[in-house]
């Protein structure tokens, strides 16, 4: 659930946002209809409608309240230097006109918030206590050309109020845990965390207690999320496989570092069990989510692009079998995620950002109509 990918695309950006035909096309045919229609023409099968909840900067990561009347995400957006975590009301949001209350401490990198049962409560990961008031650094361009995200050691996860005020702390060790989530169940918590060495899947109840190892394979395993019943889970992996590759994993990572250019999807129960790789792609197959039915992924990929920039959100069954293709826009689309309800979804865009660097928000009305 790391948001740093959208940093990689401000360059594909500019180099696509204004060369986008199809986004022009539909532009010109909403101005000469009096309306503007955000969707493009083949998401229409999916979304029945298409509203815009953000309106400038970099905005990520929203997930809903257990009644579905909320959002909580993260943002560099509202005069904030780095993330921050934001919450809106979904049917009154007003988010072009007037900034959402700050639900984080301001100091420091905040991620993946997540509410917690009762709606009064969210957790999230940050780097304010032991990484200091400041923004941490990003990593530096490196020589060899390659994408890395950071792993930021400071990272622990916290309990706070819709007033901002911190309650408890869930972790508290050196090492990064982060990218934590919560079971509809509302008895458990899914987090990624480096105490074993690695990048892994932990479970913990909703009170930190009974921390449990999910997955042991060598590479990153992050971005996990339960299935509506709170039987099994979803995550994303690398999972280097030459020689070499695991050596520049564990060089990488000893620099805090990881490479998200090559991911698959994997599923298991939710006790780690029963482990299956569900995606076999290539490239980048990211940020997945179940579908409400609980049989079906909504995820972000980027394995039909030539030249790796162009993300979109697709669909497959647990089994791996059904592709199908549902947004389709030039740069950018990720961070899908269905409300409790299973009528809406909310997700992550560049589209309608004017050619700039800006990631908006954005809430369809869901359809399974085939």
């Amino acid at each position: 659930m790391i948001k740093n990918t959208l940093y990689l695309l401000i360059f594909f950006t500019l180099t696509m946002s204004c060369n986008n035909p199809q986004k022009k096309a539909s532009e010109e045919e909403n101005k000469s209809a009096g309306a503007e229609d955000l969707r493009y023409p083949e998401e229409k099968q999916y979304f029945k409608s298409l509203k815009q909840l953000t309106f400038g900067g970099d905005n990520a990561e929203a997930y809903w309240s257990f009644d579905d009347e909320q959002l909580v995400f993260q943002a560099t957006n509202f005069g904030v230097e780095c993330d921050q975590i934001f919450v809106t009301n979904v049917a009154h949001a007003n988010m072009k006109d007037q900034a959402p209350p700050m639900v984080s401490t301001g100091h420091g990198r905040t991620t993946c918030a997540y509410f917690l049962p009762g709606d009064t409560t969210i957790l999230y990961a940050s780097t304010h206590e032991r990484g200091g008031e400041a923004c941490p650094p990003e990593p530096k361009e490196r020589e060899d050309g390659k994408y890395v995200w950071p792993i930021y050691p400071s990272f622990d996860i916290y309990v706070a109020d819709l007033e901002g005020n911190i309650q408890r702390k869930l972790t508290d060790r050196e090492g990064y845990d982060a990218e934590a989530t919560v079971s509809p169940n509302g008895d458990k918590i899914v987090f990624t965390s480096l105490r074993s060495g690695d990048l892994e899947l932990y479970t913990m109840n909703i009170d930190g207690s009974e921390v449990k190892q999910i997955t042991d394979k060598l590479g990153y395993d992050g971005g996990a999320f339960f299935s509506p019943d709170g039987s099994k889970l979803v995550w994303r992996a690398s999972r280097p496989q030459t020689e070499s590759e695991r050596k520049e994993y564990k060089d990488l990572l000893k620099q805090g570092l990881v490479t998200p250019t090559n991911m698959e999807l994997y599923v298991s129960d939710a006790d780690g069990s029963n482990q299956g790789k569900i995606t076999d792609l290539g490239k980048a197959n990211w940020s997945p989510f179940f579908h409400p039915s609980g049989e079906k992924i909504i995820f972000s990929s980027n394995h039909h692009s030539n030249r790796g920039f162009k993300f979109n959100l697709f669909m497959i069954n647990i089994d791996g079998t059904g592709l199908k293709q549902i947004t389709h826009d030039e740069v950018f689309d990720a961070f899908p995620v269905f409300s409790n309800g299973g009528d809406k979804i909310v997700f992550s865009s560049n589209r309608n950002n004017g050619g700039n660097y800006d990631t908006n928000l954005f809430l369809a009305e869901w359809s399974d109509k085939e």
